[in-house]
């Protein structure tokens, strides 16, 4: 986990003795269910819980010897214990019931913080569209100029789709939020179903519908996907910026602060440099699906070629993710809409922009399809102003007894929209 991108947040969820917490966090639940079922004494679960969490440097002395990460901490954690409450302890468990369950812990964790950041890219997306819901603008498609717009479509877009990929997450921590604590091969030899079910429900998580040594990693790795798919979605976003920030383009520009320099060599340099880190950054995120996903299928009931992927890439992928997210957000709320060039960027797109309108009317008009798209070519040719585009129009049709609406060609904002601004305004109030 790279400083420069990581949360002090994200990494207090990730850092060693955070999952030292979790496993004693299991490891007492464990105890509480089996005193609540009469299976233990409360004196066990009285002294566990007394018992501090080991110190780092203590686990990592006696992993040194056993080679062993839960060997360690169990060692370490039970050794002050007396042995009436530490033969009470990990009765009838194997490893990875704390370690799965554990990283289960980790990921909800991790996941509240992510939707916590999905929500505020959200709201900012929203009210951005919302506020430029008039800023007229061209379309594009393949690069190239389409037909007349508006800045608030173009980001609404940005905006549902952000919300779509909220509710992945939120979807994901469901999955993700499962315990295992069934024993080796998940067979419930010495440890309860009910025991199972009632630690699972203190720790805040459900018991896994079926568990061998391990809960199986498709939750995992649809986890992984969920935040994979939001840092794309948050790409096509810096994409738009970078495009559009363009000299060639000019119509936005990222918020530039005072004293930030843009070149060491070029003075009049402002790079869009957060919706570039914004684009690489996405990279790395989906560069972590497929050895996660390699961890779904193990020799028989486990192996452990799963762990070393997921101590590097689950960490990694939700702070790269979760950073990925702030910085679209502040790029949301400090992006500069030079709107008086989009309006002239759209001005200067006719007649070219009154295309399709031309085919639509013509078609009104009861021309077929083909020769309609033909006349407009034609009179587009040479590429004449708006005024001499509607006189080739309408005087390709005088010897017709086709008649065009008289309006044809008056651009109108597009008023169906409004629908789309209603959702947004609708997410806002259920966010904010």
């Amino acid at each position: 986990m790279l400083d420069r991108y990581t949360s002090s947040r994200m990494r207090s969820v990730w850092e060693p003795q955070a999952a030292f917490a979790g496993w004693r966090a299991v490891e007492l639940a464990v105890l509480d269910a089996r005193v609540a079922l009469g299976e233990a004494p409360e004196s066990a679960a009285a002294t566990a819980r007394n018992a501090p969490i080991p110190a780092l440097p203590e686990i990592g002395a006696a992993e040194a010897r056993t080679k062993h990460d839960v060997v360690a901490f169990l060692d370490v954690w039970t050794n002050t214990m007396p042995d009436e409450a530490a033969c009470w302890v990990h009765r009838g468990l194997t490893s990875s019931d704390i370690v799965d369950t554990g990283l289960a812990l980790q990921l909800t964790a991790a996941s509240d913080l992510l939707v916590e950041r999905a929500t505020g890219l959200v709201i900012a997306l929203s009210q951005h569209a919302i506020k430029h819901r008039d800023t007229g603008r061209i379309g594009r498609t393949h690069g190239m100029h389409a037909t007349p717009d508006t800045w608030g479509h173009r980001v609404a877009d940005f905006a549902l789709a952000a919300d779509r990929a909220r509710t992945r997450l939120l979807r994901a921590r469901a999955e993700v939020a499962k315990a295992k604590i069934s024993g080796p091969t998940g067979s419930y030899a010495h440890v309860s179903p009910e025991v199972e079910q009632r630690a699972a429900h203190l720790l805040g998580l459900e018991p896994a519908e079926v568990g061998t040594q391990v809960v199986m990693r498709d939750r995992i790795a649809e986890w992984v996907c969920a935040l994979a798919l939001m840092a794309s979605v948050c790409e096509s976003i810096a994409l738009e910026v970078r495009h559009s920030q363009r000299t060639e383009v000019d119509e936005l520009a990222e918020g530039f602060t005072s004293g930030q320099t843009g070149s060491s060599a070029m003075p009049h340099k402002k790079n869009p440099i957060t919706a570039e880190k914004i684009c690489g950054l996405a990279r790395i995120a989906r560069s972590f699906i497929v050895p996660v996903m390699e961890g779904i299928p193990l020799w028989h009931e486990r192996d452990i070629s799963h762990s070393s992927v997921e101590r590097i890439c689950l960490p990694d992928a939700a702070a790269v993710v979760e950073h990925i997210m702030l910085s679209s957000t502040t790029l949301a709320e400090e992006l500069v809409v030079k709107a008086e060039h989009m309006s002239d960027t759209l001005d200067a797109a006719y007649p070219s922009a009154l295309s399709e309108s031309a085919v639509v009317a013509l078609m009104a008009a009861g021309v077929r399809r083909e020769p309609a798209h033909a006349k407009v070519i034609e009179a587009l040719a040479d590429a004449p102003s708006t005024p001499e585009f509607v006189a080739r129009i309408e005087a390709a049709l005088s010897a017709t007894a086709v008649t065009l609406d008289a309006d044809w060609h008056i651009v109108r904002r597009p008023e169906r929209l409004a629908p789309v601004f209603e959702r947004l305004e609708h997410l806002l109030e259920t966010l904010e």
